[in-house]
């Protein structure tokens, strides 16, 4: 990096990037709800879809935007982004004409990235491959772009210094991961607005479920690292989150509340991911052998076990099909299809909406009782001072759409084409998340910080407890609850 770069970096900013991806984030949310008045304002945004043919792959969101191809609709994305985030570059004192520049490589870059990672044979899961035609794919979901925008990044970052030097104004993890994570709290509204049509012994159970996950997880993550392992708090707080609750997001916002380094999150994010696709794979198979005459069962354990929103969706999505299936030539039993995974998603719903209680409670801890300086009575300065900001945003999403869900049910169908919009953006910001994480981790520092310890971590609590665990919850509290017969 520059010398020039680095003085850059180094003047006060004008602005925090906590509350310019609470902006940002508002401000792409506000414009998908053009949709409640008959308008369209994002509908040209592209999306990526799981491909055989690449002129397929990419598509507007809005079928009204149907003839635009795909081609034009990613060129007018990367144009709205280049102008709002430019905007944003120039609110955090950065320099925007450098920022154009590297901005336009970070993009192409992460998207071709998540492109590849759509290809049918890597991302198809087993319940779409006659669709595709092929007889088979690494069952990896179109979530394989993050892991190959992180092997990109990876390479760029420790082989190709004077890439990084022309993409350094833009290499931007943190910002990009908190815009993403505002705009995510409008979808998992739609989601859980969607849902309220569930059993309410259903939406009771999960609630409780999560609960007392969280509570074992999350405590038995943080004394194996810091008993066992002798990882310090800031390291133990993200990891014990990023394991036992929501991965990224999870990670990226308490490392926030406890004001962990920027290279903390971002390495226990990487491990997420990479952990999730094993899940992916692992998960469903074992749940259509053992668990093929408890459904319900199967879909909670999906929610609780496995930590990415769209890993965890997929897998229920996958354990639907496959015991569905079994189910019927075993049983003779036929259930109405979308209860197992709509189980998955209403469980993994409660477990992201909790990450807001969490920061504020490990903001709270690190204020008064870790970092307290004096014998002075903690001030709610001090704990709004430590609260990661951009958790204001993804709750005000959350909420409003919540609330359209819940006093304007006929607008359930336009809030999910809005935030069907907003979403194809989060997608990208995480696709850049992840591409720019590999940026700027160094193999060498990497090793030194102990990323060996923290993926051996890693492995000992996920498969040594959180899966189990999280089996007999699902067990205590889904046992003997049944979808309803088809037909």
């Amino acid at each position: 990096m520059s010398a020039d770069s680095v003085n850059e970096k180094s003047k006060p900013h004008k602005l925090s990037e906590d509350w310019l991806a609470v902006i940002i984030g508002l401000f792409i949310f506000l414009l998908s709800l053009g949709t409640f008045l008959g308008g369209d304002i994002l509908g040209w945004v592209v999306t990526t879809k799981v491909w055989t043919n690449l002129a397929g792959a990419l598509k507007p969101a809005s079928n009204n935007f149907a003839n635009l191809s795909g081609i034009l609709s990613l060129a007018l994305t990367y144009l709205f982004l280049l102008v709002v985030l430019s905007f944003g570059a120039f609110l955090l004192g950065a320099n925007v004409k450098r920022f154009t520049v590297c901005f336009t490589l970070v993009f192409f870059i992460s998207y071709i990235c998540w492109i590849l990672g759509a290809w049918a044979y890597i991302a198809a899961t087993s319940n779409q491959l006659d669709s595709f035609k092929i007889s088979w794919s690494m069952n990896l979901t179109s979530e394989a772009g993050y892991i190959i925008a992180l092997i990109a990044g990876l390479i760029v970052g420790n082989f190709c210094p004077g890439l990084v030097k022309l993409m350094c104004e833009a290499i931007r993890p943190e910002l990009y991961i908190k815009t993403a994570i505002v705009i995510l709290g409008g979808f998992l509204g739609i989601t859980a607005a969607e849902q309220l049509g569930l059993a309410t012994s259903v939406m009771f159970r999960g609630l409780c479920a999560i609960v007392e996950a969280y509570l074992i997880y999350w405590a038995l993550v943080y004394f194996i690292a810091r008993k066992y392992f002798k990882f310090s708090r800031e390291w133990s707080v993200p990891l014990a989150s990023g394991i036992s609750i929501c991965g990224v997001s999870a990670a990226i916002a308490t490392g926030s509340a406890i004001k962990a380094r920027p290279v903390v999150p971002i390495m226990v994010s990487s491990l997420v991911v990479i952990f999730a696709v094993v899940e992916l794979i692992l998960l469903p198979f074992i749940a259509q052998k053992f668990l093929y005459k408890e459904p319900m069962v199967a879909g909670a354990w999906m929610g609780l076990a496995v930590k990415t929103d769209g890993a965890a969706v997929a897998s229920g999505a996958i354990s639907e099909s496959l015991i569905l299936a079994k189910a019927a030539v075993e049983q003779g039993v036929r259930y109405q299809p979308g209860w197992i995974m709509a189980t998955t998603t209403t469980v993994k719903v409660f477990i992201d909406v909790f990450i807001a209680v969490w920061a504020f409670i490990l903001a709270w801890i690190w204020s008064a009782k870790i970092q307290q300086t004096s014998d002075e009575k903690i001030r709610a300065s001090q704990i709004w001072e430590r609260f990661p900001k951009f958790i204001l945003g993804y709750m005000a999403t959350f909420v409003i759409i919540i609330i359209v869900g819940i006093f304007w049910p006929q607008l359930v169908g336009k809030a999910k084409a809005a935030m069907g919009q907003a979403n194809a953006f989060r997608g990208i910001f995480f696709v850049m998340t992840f591409f720019t994480i590999g940026v700027v981790s160094n193999f060498r520092k990497l090793w030194e910080e102990g990323i060996g310890k923290l993926a051996l971590v890693y492995v000992i609590c996920l498969f040594g407890f959180i899966i189990w665990i999280g089996l007999a919850i699902s067990w205590l509290f889904f046992h003997g609850v049944k979808p309803p017969i088809a037909g």
